[in-house]
Formats: C-alpha cells, sequence, structure tokens
C-alpha cells in the first residue's frame, strides 16, 4: 500500500466487484469494496484520501445520486464513473457535476488503472492545497486589527504612503506592520502574499 489511499469500489454487481479489487490492488494501495451507495456512505469518513470507483446504475441510490449526495457534503473524493454504453449522457452530465472521468464498459484494464492513479493524484493534490488554505487562514487570524488593515492595502497594490494616508498613521508605522504581515505569513515577497491570500479565498485580486 502507498501514502495511506484507498480505492473505493461502489456496484452492486458481486463478480464485478470481485473483479475490480483483483485488478485494483495491483497498484499496491488498499481496496474497499461496497454492494450498494447506502453501504458505502454508512462508513465512509472524508478524512481518508483515495478516489472513488463507482457504477452509474445500481438500485436504491444511482450512482449520480452517490455523487450528488457527496457534493452536497462538500466530500471533494474523485468519482471515476463506470458506464455502460447507453449511460454516455449520463456520465458527460456527471462529470459536468464534479465527476473526475467515466469508463465504459467494458472497460480496458489498463484504462481503467491509468484513470484510477489519476484520480488518486488529483485527491493528493486537492488535500495539499486545502491544507496549505487552512494554514493560510490561521495565518490570517493570527494578525492585529491594524496588520490586518496594511495587509489589505499591501495585496491591493498601494504603496506604503497611501496606506499611511488611509489610516492616517505614519509611513514607519506601516512599515513595521508591513514586516510583522510578512513575518507572520510566512512570505518573502508581495507576489507570494498576495498569491497566498487569493488561493485562500481572502482577496479577490485586481479586477
Amino acid at each position: 500500500m502507498s501514502d495511506g489511499q484507498t480505492i473505493f469500489v461502489v456496484d452492486d454487481d458481486e463478480t464485478l466487484r470481485h473483479s475490480l479489487r483483483w485488478l485494483l490492488e495491483s497498484l499496491r494501495h488498499n481496496v474497499q469494496t461496497y454492494a450498494s451507495a447506502r453501504e458505502f456512505l454508512s462508513v465512509y469518513d472524508p478524512v481518508q484520501p483515495g478516489c472513488l470507483v463507482l457504477d452509474v446504475r445500481m438500485p436504491d441510490i444511482s450512482g449520480l445520486q452517490l455523487q450528488e449526495i457527496l457534493a452536497q457534503r462538500q466530500i471533494r473524493l474523485p468519482v471515476i464513473l463506470i458506464t455502460g454504453h447507453g449511460d454516455i449522457s449520463m456520465a458527460v452530465r456527471a462529470m459536468k457535476a464534479g465527476a473526475f472521468d467515466f469508463v465504459e464498459k467494458p472497460f480496458n484494464d489498463q484504462v481503467l488503472l491509468e484513470r484510477v492513479q489519476q484520480g488518486l493524484a488529483l485527491d493528493t493534490r486537492q488535500r495539499c492545497e486545502a491544507a496549505e488554505r487552512e494554514r493560510t487562514i490561521e495565518r490570517l487570524s493570527s494578525l492585529t486589527p491594524r496588520e490586518g488593515e496594511v495587509l489589505e492595502g499591501v495585496v491591493s497594490g498601494k504603496s506604503n504612503k497611501l496606506i499611511a494616508a488611509e489610516l492616517e498613521i505614519s509611513i514607519k508605522t506601516v512599515e513595521v506592520h508591513r514586516a510583522r504581515v510578512m513575518q507572520k505569513m510566512a512570505v518573502n515577497s508581495v507576489a507570494e502574499l498576495t498569491s497566498l491570500c487569493i488561493a485562500s479565498g481572502h482577496h479577490k485580486g485586481k479586477p
């Protein structure tokens, strides 16, 4: 197994579940299979990294409905849909709604393995980006109100002189606050600071 990631398989076809487990275990990741969407939802913890291989057509809760439920719960686990020929239009709609990719039955084993590896890589990137956003938000929360005001001026491209005039403080005081902001945010340039703020959703950037 690698990186603690798990490949989740949800399909009501027992034979296909066993076949997928055998195939996906070749990637040396943990593989967990479920006979229904309801079974998967009852045990899945969003903290678990990995990706989801999901059949489109299932009784009770369909694959598309499961994808909608995950989206409603703000779970960004990459979803790879397994579709029959008649399900292509459904798969396309699912991708527009956020699914990562789809593989048509009968699928080529290598194609599915490649899609799953790409899904796992996407999940890793998403979790790293989310962790970085959380770190940035924590750093932002450590700023004093005045440092926050100076930060807004800096990332808006304003000069120290203009920030000082708007806040009715001296340029020297702006410089001190600016240095503290850079230190607390652990950045070395205004460009890096602005990029962090935009990535965290704190600042939308210039129009």
